[in-house]
């Protein structure tokens, strides 16, 4: 009997764990090809989101710098207007573009030629011969005494340097003022938003590609790995990999399969490839862990089953019924105690240990999560039942003591209050995420039925601490980790749109004098320090009254809130300036120098005033200072204080 029962036993324990094996390779098989997708589509997020962030950053950086450079040669035209000797002393024309901080000052006259010029080999050029200086021509057309042009960077025709020109007629007489500048900020932005440059500071696993093909003409514009090679195979062509948006299999170019997931943005197709081989390795790898523990567990199930048969057989029938009934009904403390012979007893032992073995199949269960590596647990009770089956891991994810555990897993009604307890509150935009501490989050899914419930526990925090990160990182200069100028925008309109009656704020625009300067004698990284410590100081004001951003380059704004009185304003305005004085820079190892800085401010009570109007009326402010007295601020509408 025991020898039949066991061959029996072993036959049916090796035909589950087959069945198992096969099971869980099917679906281990489709769950790496779907981790696999949300890893590269992922990926392939991150780029469009570095794409698009780099183009924001470049719109901002040429919509801020076509402003200043237009409002620096309307003031040289204002300045030769006012002061006509200039116009014929090249040294003035010189000191003029240095005090504008200009690269280049010409003046043309009626028939396009450079009169006048910073540079004096560029004088007597003619404008009409040039397919770049040609343009600024049609300023001598126009009767707007407003008129401009503001061209983008190229070539120039002199010379042939990268340079941006900005051009304004002048007032009074036929001609036009030209200024012309380096355009280094732009192009640093623009070689910031190529797709090499983007993937070779991009985070790629062994083996894997990521590349950019053109979704009209299938040329590759970018990859990972560079660009000096072929694209020969069927994972580079733009016919296969327009059926690739949910994941697919194509030849590679040496003619493996590659496991390959594109994706549409604007004219573009971004893909990402994996050797099929890299999959599956991953995939025998977990079918081999998976076999080895089925197999101790049959080994360890069989002994026992043998044990149980050898020592206890048979059992009193009606008695096994009536304890067999106790514990079908869910009392698993039922102990089958059986007197009379041998096979009786033996009978009882072995349905009191398979008894023990369910209510332990939960560790097993354990065992085999905690080899894994992953961050699960898994619980499961139903209606009436006394016990919670759990997983050992189900104390670390809630965070929660061993004995806690023991004693909710004994009761299952206190088990289900301390779950709901739990997921009282959901994580604001997420889908069963819920916070157990700041440092902690956990996604529950969970099953119910009239019956039972089931739930299954996995740790999310590092997905979590991710979107916390990035969106910090779209929202703060990296820098000088103050407010982008977007943000701050929309932040102070939201301030200025729910002040409280009665009370005031304003808008403040600061430049950092001289900064040019700095950068030029002691080069961008103490230029960096200067802007850092001048963050510090701004970030040291009171952060319930002063929101701070930095708009570009060397120029700030502040948003000072929450304010009786314009008194109080100043008052905010002049502890800042305090705190400045107070603060040095570093700028070599031997020259420390107090930061300057010119500020323009626009208050006001109403909050149905807009921020950019109180943001362009504190901006003309701080022109007003920096053409005056710098280093100080002054008051819209008000001469500057010094």
């Amino acid at each position: 009997m025991q020898k039949t029962f066991i061959k029996y036993t072993v036959a049916i324990v090796t035909s589950a764990i087959l069945l198992i094996l096969l099971i869980n390779f099917l679906i281990s098989g489709h769950t790496l090809e779907k981790q696999q997708f949300n890893t590269f589509y992922t990926k392939t997020e991150q780029v469009i989101h570095t794409l698009e962030s780099n183009g924001m950053e470049l719109e901002l950086i040429k919509e801020s710098l076509d402003e200043d450079y237009l409002i620096r040669a309307r003031a040289a035209a204002y300045v030769m207007e006012r002061q006509e000797e200039i116009v014929t002393d090249v040294p003035q024309m010189q000191y003029l573009a240095k005090l504008l901080n200009v690269d280049e000052l010409h003046v043309i006259d009626e028939n396009g030629m450079i009169i006048s010029s910073s540079v004096s080999q560029y004088v007597g050029f003619d404008m009409t011969k040039h397919d770049q200086t040609r343009p600024f021509l049609d300023l001598l057309k126009s009767d707007d005494e407003d008129a401009f042009l503001i061209q983008e960077p190229q070539p120039n025709a002199a010379e042939g340097n990268m340079m941006q020109y900005v051009g304004v007629v002048r007032k009074g007489q036929k001609g036009f003022i030209q200024v012309g500048f380096i355009p280094e900020r732009q192009l640093e932005a623009q070689s910031r938003n190529t797709y090499d440059y983007i993937f070779s500071r991009f985070p790629t696993d062994m083996n894997e590609e990521l590349y950019v093909l053109d979704r009209f003409t299938g040329e590759v514009l970018g990859h990972s790995g560079g660009m000096e090679q072929a694209f020969t195979g069927e994972c580079y062509q733009l016919d296969s990999l327009l059926r690739c948006m949910k994941g697919e299999y194509l030849k590679g170019k040496d003619g493996s399969r590659q496991y390959v997931v594109s994706r549409s943005y604007d004219d573009v197709l971004i893909c990402a490839a994996l050797p099929a081989d890299v999959l599956f390795r991953k995939l025998m790898q977990n079918t081999f862990h998976t076999m080895i523990y089925l197999l101790f567990i049959e080994a360890a199930v069989i002994l026992l089953l043998y044990c149980l048969v050898k020592w206890k057989v048979t059992n009193g029938i009606h008695r096994i019924i009536e304890d067999l009934s106790s514990i079908t009904e869910g009392n698993l403390d039922t102990t089958v105690e059986v007197g009379g012979n041998r096979e009786f007893e033996e009978l009882s032992g072995g349905i009191n240990a398979m008894v023990k073995s369910i209510i332990n199949l939960s560790a097993r269960i354990s065992a085999i999560i905690d080899i894994s590596g992953i961050p699960l647990a898994a619980y499961e009770y139903g209606s009436g039942e006394e016990h919670v089956f759990a997983t050992s891991g189900i104390g670390k994810l809630l965070e929660i003591p061993t004995e806690k555990v023991t004693e909710l897993c004994r009761n299952a009604d206190a088990f289900d209050r301390y779950m709901c307890w739990i997921t009282r509150d959901v994580v604001e935009g997420e889908e069963d995420v819920y916070r157990i501490n700041d440092m902690k989050y956990i996604r529950i899914h969970m099953s119910e039925s009239q019956k039972r419930k089931l739930g299954v526990i996995t740790d999310v925090t590092t997905d979590m601490m991710e979107k916390s990160r990035m969106r910090y990182e779209n929202t703060h200069d990296a820098l000088t980790r103050l407010y982008k100028y977007k943000h701050f925008q929309q932040l102070a309109k939201d301030i200025l749109e729910n002040m409280p009656e009665g009370k005031t704020c304003a808008a403040v625009m600061l430049d950092l004098d001289y900064f040019k300067g700095i950068n030029d004698t002691y080069g961008h990284d103490a230029g960096d320090r200067y802007l850092q410590s001048f963050a510090s100081v701004m970030k040291a004001m009171p952060p319930e009254h002063v929101l701070t951003s930095r708009r570009s380059g060397d120029e700030f704004c502040m948003m000072i809130y929450d304010c009786d009185s314009r008194e109080d304003v100043v008052a905010y305005l002049e502890d800042f300036y305090r705190r400045l004085g107070e603060h040095t820079v570093a700028l070599s190892d031997t020259e420390k120098r107090v930061i300057s800085a010119s500020a323009g401010f626009a208050w006001t009570s109403d909050s149905n005033e807009t921020i950019v109007s109180l943001l362009g009326c504190a901006d003309e402010a701080l022109y007003q200072v920096k053409n005056t007295t710098k280093g100080t601020y002054g008051e819209y509408g008000k001469p500057s204080e010094n």
